[in-house]
This record gives structure tokens, sequence and C-alpha cells, in this order.
């Protein structure tokens, strides 16, 4: 895919952000599938084409989602990771709660802290959001100090918050607002 500082919401030194497209399928899934051991058991992205149609689809066209790809600049605009702002509340609330993954081949660069740092931007920004939140099961270190290093902070435990992997999982909240953005 061309790299092209027009195609990107927002751009850092190393990464642009953009959204989904149904034509992203064979990359993402691929490097889905490479990055199994990274995901588990923490995430379980679409690693199909039928399935990641299935869920570009609900990000493209639901208008209380929004789905980023991390993408690298240079290198044909790799996917790098992806985040999701799921359950965009407007009015009075003005929030959304924050999904994402690496690819293996990107885990551990900063690439995915750079394109974190540019969602929460473009949504304090263009998407004139007021809170961000991230639920985390307590055992992934590798998320957890993501959210931390981009300025989130922890605000609680929800025990059985989440169902994944077919159980009830526990999860930590962490949480971001345009006053706490603004003052870092």
């Amino acid at each position: 895919m061309p790299d092209s500082a027009s195609r990107y919401l927002a751009e850092g030194p190393r990464v642009g952000i953009r959204h989904f497209t149904y034509e992203d399928g064979a990359e993402f899934t691929a490097r889905v599938r490479e990055s199994r051991e990274l995901h588990r058991p923490w995430l379980f992205p679409p690693d199909s084409a039928r399935a990641y149609a299935a869920y570009a689809g609900r990000l493209i066209e639901d208008p209380a989602k929004a789905g980023f790809l991390v993408c690298e600049k240079g290198e044909g605009g790799a996917i790098a990771g992806f985040i999701n702002i799921n359950n965009i509340v407007e009015g009075g609330f003005q929030c959304g709660a924050l999904g994402y993954g690496a690819f293996a081949h990107a885990a551990g660069r900063g690439l995915m802290r750079e394109g974190l740092d540019l969602v929460v931007g473009y949504a304090f920004g263009p998407m004139r959001l007021h809170r961000l939140e991230i639920d985390v099961q307590p055992l992934n270190a590798a998320s957890i100090a993501l959210a931390r290093s981009c300025g989130f902070r922890l605000e609680g435990f929800s025990p059985n918050m989440i169902f994944i992997d077919g159980a009830w999982r526990d999860h930590e909240r962490w949480a971001i607002t345009v006053e706490m953005r603004a003052g870092s």
C-alpha cells in the first residue's frame, strides 16, 4: 500500500493512523495469524476474510465505533496494529472505550505508543470526545504499560467484566480526559 501523508488522519515521526477499509483484509488477517502467540489469551482479532469483513464492517458502518489502523511510514505503509474506539456515546458523556492490539513484527518498537497517542489526539480533537477508557485484564502487563505511558490513570477494578475466551474476566479500568491530556 503506498505511503501517502494525505491518506493519514494524523501522523507522527514513524506511524500514521487511518480508518479501516475492506481492502485491508488480506494484510490484517495475515498479521493476526502471525501474531497469535502475542495476542493470546488477551485478544482474538479476526483471522479469516469472512470474520474480517464482518469486523471491519462494524467499525466502518456503526457510528458508535471508530477503527484505526496504525501504519508504519515507509515500509509500504505496513499495518503495525489497530486501535478501536467502541461504545461511543455523545451528548453529555462524550466518551468511548478503547481496544487495541499490536502485530508481532511491530511489538516492542514503540509504534503502538505513538499510534495510541495519535488516536487519543484525534479523539479529543476532530471527534470531540471528552473521555476515553481502556479495560485491561490485570495480568496483561504490556497493555497496562501502554495505557500508562499514554497518560491513562487507573480508576478501578471490575470483577467478571467481559466475556473472553469462554469465561468472564476481571478488568482494570483506565481512563484519560481532555483535561488530563492538556496538563501533560
